[in-house]
């Protein structure tokens, strides 16, 4: 079925197999080498990422920083990623998709062996700000990569499953977490964390062997070659793209927001509020990881079975429902530990339609630095959560802080889903 809208033609593809492996059973072998690498990659930047919150407390303790301080070091990594991943996303419409990708992947990695020799917090600010850059420009590549390697029917599930490797990254950073902590003093057990945040760089190497670029991003960029019409970084804030852009923004905004004010701060909840131990708090960490999980795998079924949209506005409204259960209620430990998986499932699993929606709301020579920019612009403004949460737990209660951040970003991640357009199926061109 064929529709027409202001910036041209949307030709939408049939979706008859909503099973949630279809996509997987029908792909060829340079579509699955592109899948396992995305997935691999984010499951390793999830890990990378997810290190420092679950170090903080450490960190906190042994250079007498303060909550709001440190939360300034994750602010830093996610502004940081905001630029990175605009920039990113500029130069895969460059110089191509997956040459980005294995720029990114060593950068970030660099950077997070560089935060395990830092001797003061003021270095590990800087080295985290660096690092933030190969974060952002990761995802931008590696989402763009994956949507257009996939065929339109198939899109959200593809690239929601992709999305679900960040909770496999998150899990393998609480397992090393309680392995290391457990054999060695807190002091040491943290650099070591970082350490092993440098192992995506072994995924260049299959990357560079493996993974080919999409032929829809080849040909955008020979277009462009032949006629000298090179996109400018500032064109997606021009004409009718704009709206989107704005839109879009906001949506990610809202959605990111969210996250980063419940996952950053949790492990610090669950010690600090809950007087759990580090070790203590791995079980209670793993049911939201195993929530999150399963969410990320829903939200790719359903981003092809409802649609984008109607995933985004029914998970923010159960995200914050359970959000507020999670912590404005007199729960005990044992009822806080089973809240934990819906908490996982709902605060996750709308991330699996973003990078789908996304790719499908910008033209293929503008697709990087639109969809670069509008996920890492949320990233940027959410990077501000972790901050702001840890300030104000210094007039209330952590969990109080936790609460009104989360349900701010998730109102506003609802209203601007709610403005724009469905994009399920919608066939990507060389344009």
């Amino acid at each position: 079925m064929t529709t027409a809208d202001p910036t041209g033609r949307i030709e939408r593809a049939e979706i008859e197999d909503t099973s949630l492996l279809a996509f997987y059973r029908d792909m060829n072998a340079p579509e699955r080498r592109t899948f396992w690498a995305c997935a691999a990659g984010w499951a390793l930047d999830g890990m990378d990422f997810m290190i420092y919150p679950l170090v903080i407390g450490t960190i906190i303790a042994l250079w007498k920083v303060d909550a709001a301080s440190a939360g300034l070091a994750g602010t830093v990594t996610l502004l940081a990623s905001a630029i990175g991943g605009w920039l990113g996303g500029y130069l895969s419409d460059h110089i191509g998709r997956v040459k980005t990708l294995q720029i990114t992947i060593i950068w970030f990695s660099v950077f997070s062996l560089v935060c395990a020799v830092v001797q003061n917090f003021e270095q590990l600010l800087i080295a985290r700000a660096v690092l933030g850059l190969g974060f952002g420009g990761e995802w931008a590549a590696g989402a763009v990569l994956m949507g257009e390697a996939i065929r339109p029917q198939y899109r959200g599930r593809a690239v929601g499953s992709v999305q679900s490797g960040w909770a496999v990254g998150w899990g393998l950073a609480v397992l090393s977490q309680a392995i290391l902590f457990s054999m060695m003093p807190a002091e040491t057990a943290w650099r070591w964390m970082f350490v092993i945040g440098a192992l995506p760089a072994l995924l260049v190497f299959y990357i560079r062997r493996s993974v080919t670029e999409p032929e829809i991003a080849a040909e955008a960029r020979a277009k462009q070659a032949a006629s000298g019409d090179r996109p400018a970084l500032w064109e997606i804030f021009s004409g009718p793209i704009l709206k989107t852009t704005i839109l879009a923004s906001l949506a990610a905004t809202g959605c990111q927001g969210g996250y980063y004010a419940i996952t950053f701060w949790v492990p610090q909840f669950l010690t600090k509020e809950r007087h759990l131990s580090i070790v203590g708090s791995t079980g209670y960490l793993s049911t939201l990881i195993i929530g999150s999980f399963i969410g990320y795998l829903v939200g790719a079924w359903l981003a092809d079975r409802i649609g984008r949209r109607n995933l985004f506005l029914t998970f923010s409204i159960g995200a914050i429902a359970i959000v507020l259960l999670y912590t404005q209620l007199p729960l005990t430990n044992e009822i806080l530990w089973v809240l934990g998986f819906p908490l996982g499932f709902f605060a996750s699993g709308y991330f699996s339609g973003i990078g789908a929606f996304l790719t499908e709301l910008y033209p293929t020579r503008l697709r990087g630095s639109g969809q670069g920019f509008c996920y890492n612009f949320g990233r940027g403004i959410g990077a501000l959560f972790p901050f702001l949460v840890g300030a104000l737990s210094a007039s209330t209660s952590l969990a109080n802080a936790i609460a009104i951040f989360a349900v701010a970003a998730y109102a506003l991640f609802f209203i601007a889903a709610f403005a724009l357009p469905e994009t399920r199926g919608r066939v990507l061109h060389a344009d």
